[in-house]
């Protein structure tokens, strides 16, 4: 892309704040966007060959909206941490293993997608995040749930296609935890903590494709209990 369209986009996101250029095989971070660190609020460069997320992202203080799905990141830059307005983070299809130690300052932070990548635990970074609604981390390698997700804040958690084998008990102490994603996953019933259906705030708890039948997930005790919730819920939203 040559540096005339390049500028046409940076004026454009001078005057409304959103800078959007997708699918450009792009393979860095455009560094004359630092000259708009103060103006933007959103930052789109889904669907290129970005491998490196600079230093300086952590000047675009104003930010609200990150996304760059489908690009290769294999990791994050502590500076992200720095952007305390971020609300939407979406870094589906890349190859990050970890979060960045500082994570759990992204203070705003309602909305993190990070299906499709390398994650081989719920980190536990997330749990710090007071504000965060939703958390997407399927179709990474995660094999366990540790015992920190006691303490996440997300109202719906998708662990659809992982790994997973192991739960810990903690996650029926979620707070606001309503919807639980574990589709496809390596569950044996034995291993689904029965606190989940009989003492939770969950009242969709989607568990298809494990090493069980669904009709045997009835058979638990507290089972009723959670088909109270998941009722009251269905007739909220009817």
């Amino acid at each position: 892309m040559g540096n005339s369209a390049l500028k046409a986009h940076l004026e454009t996101a001078q005057k409304t704040g959103v800078f959007q250029l997708t699918g450009k095989g792009l393979t860095e971070f455009p560094e004359d966007l630092q000259k708009l660190a103060s103006n933007l609020r959103t930052i789109d460069l889904s669907n290129n060959k970005i491998e490196l997320l600079p230093p300086l992202i952590g000047r675009f203080s104003f930010l609200k909206s990150l996304a760059l799905n489908n690009n290769k990141l294999t990791a994050l830059p502590e500076e992200l941490c720095k952007l305390k307005k971020l609300e939407t983070l979406h870094l589906n299809g890349n190859h990050l293993r970890q979060l960045p130690a500082a994570f759990g300052q992204l203070s705003a932070l309602k909305t993190l997608s990070l299906s499709g990548n390398q994650l081989r635990t719920v980190p536990t970074q997330l749990s710090g995040l007071r504000h965060l609604d939703v958390v997407d981390l399927s179709k990474n390698q995660i094999q366990n749930v540790p015992d920190t997700v006691g303490e996440l804040q997300a109202i719906e958690l998708n662990l659809n296609q992982n790994q997973i084998s192991q739960i810990s008990m903690q996650i029926s102490h979620c707070p606001r935890l309503k919807v639980l994603r574990l589709e496809e996953n390596c569950l044996e019933l034995s291993m689904l903590p029965q606190s989940i259906l009989s003492d939770s705030q969950i009242s969709l708890l989607a568990v298809e494709g494990n090493l069980f039948e669904i009709k045997k997930l009835r058979e638990l005790e507290g089972y009723d209990k959670y088909m109270e919730r998941f009722t009251a819920t269905k007739k909220k939203f009817a």
